[in-house]
């Protein structure tokens, strides 16, 4: 599959309303202990606006709602993949992503056949603490070696700025959390990326 080589995540339903307008194509709604019923509410709003324009939704963790929900993909961390029902999800005809930080998660990624491979963090992040270092974009290189022709997505610490270290070494798709939600103007930002990202493909 080709993955658009911008990336957003945000939290909120709002975020996506705010933002996939300006030309975003490939976000991801990842919430952290919200009930279920607010979560079903922030998918079925999130969806509605993507399909409005035509950006692909990517639900994090919560792939059981995915599924009810009717959504096409879901991203897992190394935790909640050793959790989920994979051959449920692919069942449901969804798409999958995964999270790694290094070898051993590596090949229990790739053991399931995802759609792409998330490396991070690339470079220091203040979105959470992190038992990994920064992984480096010379990493970013061994692994789209290790994954061929399977989309390799970098995160962590990125900025339109970064981006030719990222891509220069093989990252399909750059994904983007607090550059763009903590910026003071998170409209322009997200504009800046979609302009940097775009001159690469």
């Amino acid at each position: 599959m080709k993955i658009d080589p911008f990336y957003l995540i945000v939290d909120s339903s709002e975020w996506i309303a705010r933002l996939v307008p300006l030309g975003v194509k490939l976000v991801q709604l990842r919430i952290k202990d919200m009930h279920e019923d607010e979560l079903r509410k922030e998918i079925a709003a999130s969806k509605a606006t993507c399909a409005k324009h035509h950006c692909q939704l990517v639900i994090n963790d919560y792939w059981k709602l995915a599924i009810d929900e009717g959504c096409d993909f879901v991203h897992l961390g190394q935790e909640d993949l050793a959790e989920a029902d994979v051959a449920a999800i692919r069942k449901a005809g969804l798409r999958l992503g995964v999270s790694t930080h290094d070898g051993a998660e590596l090949e229990t990624a790739l053991s399931v056949d995802p759609d792409y491979i998330a490396l991070g963090p690339v470079y220091p992040t203040i979105l959470k603490k992190m038992k990994w270092a920064p992984q480096g974009v010379e990493k970013v290189g061994r692994w789209k070696r290790q994954i061929g022709g399977l989309p390799l997505v970098a995160i962590g610490g990125l900025s339109p700025e970064r981006l030719p270290g990222v891509f220069e070494n093989g990252a399909d798709s750059a994904a983007v959390v607090t550059d763009i939600t903590l910026n003071a103007d998170p409209e322009a930002r997200t504009r800046e990326w979609i302009a940097a990202t775009q001159a690469w493909r």
